[in-house]
């Protein structure tokens, strides 16, 4: 058998519920092994139909999804709304979500793990390769970064693509320079303060409330070109934009609030959004 390899694919920025941290966002780094017998070309696959085919496969899947492992205990679809269900963390605090089908991935664990959502993939890219190709490998991996980073999940319901989805996330450096040189300080203080987040916009909130045992809730409700999307969490797990919640906000935000701070001194926020792309906000 011969094998073919493409590594850095892609990255799928997505999120997940987990029991202890919530919802979560992770960005995964997506390498490729293609085993199998060689074709008429002398190929396992044609290098130029891996992104038409596998990274297109890949993307479509996970990217820009929730990913929701079914067998945990604390999920509990609703009997009368098929498109909304309930998550109970360990601590018993409750999350809802409502949205389109095409915005979840239903995995069948506990909990959600690279090598699970690796397997799901790896049975979606069998169905669609030529018959040469007997076995597909796929790691997913954490960027290494050096600094702080947090994870956040949000949802941009201006946009005409998956970003759109009310539960979708990244994990992210971020790099803040004062006065002209790193601050590894402040980067940690906002990676603590958003530390698996979510990062709301008040102009999508449509109620608060309080529950008999204390905890404040809020529930977030929009509308988009894909259908009706709903959220509700834990007010302490939520961090509210009074602007929508895309990167270039989120840079433009932190650096204001670090200048509000202190006024007499300059910052530049360089906030990622995932792996290599993001936002500089200068204040």
């Amino acid at each position: 058998m011969d094998h073919l390899f493409v590594d850095n694919l892609t990255v799928i920025d997505f999120a997940y519920l987990d029991g202890q941290r919530g919802l979560v966002g992770e960005s995964w780094i997506t390498d490729v092994v293609l085993g199998g017998e060689l074709d008429e070309q002398g190929m396992v696959f044609d290098f130029s139909n891996v992104k038409r085919t596998i990274k297109r496969v890949i993307d479509e899947r996970v990217d820009h999804r929730l990913v929701v492992p079914r067998e945990y205990e604390g999920f509990v679809p609703s009997e009368d709304h098929p498109d909304t269900f309930y998550w109970t963390l360990k601590d018993g605090r409750r999350i809802v979500h409502r949205s389109p089908e095409e915005a979840v991935v239903w995995l069948p664990t506990r909990q959600v793990v690279p090598s699970a959502v690796a397997a799901l993939l790896e049975q979606e890219l069998m169905a669609v390769l030529p018959s040469n190709v007997t076995s597909v490998s796929i790691n997913l991996r954490e960027e290494v970064i050096e600094g702080a980073y947090y994870h956040y999940v949000h949802g941009l319901k201006k946009h005409l693509g998956n970003c759109q989805r009310i539960a979708h996330g990244h994990r992210s450096p971020i790099r803040i320079d004062r006065n002209g040189h790193r601050d590894y300080d402040l980067e940690r203080q906002w990676a603590k303060r958003w530390q698996d987040i979510y990062v709301g916009s008040e102009e999508d909130v449509v109620q608060r409330k309080v529950e008999a045992d204390g905890t404040h809730y809020v529930t977030f409700e929009y509308e988009a070109n894909q259908g009706e999307f709903a959220l509700t969490l834990p007010e302490d797990r939520v961090y509210m934009l009074d602007t929508d919640t895309t990167v270039e906000f989120i840079a433009a935000h932190i650096a204001n609030a670090l200048k509000q701070e202190s006024p007499d001194d300059t910052f530049r926020v360089k906030a990622y959004e995932g792996v290599g792309k993001g936002a500089i906000a200068e204040r």
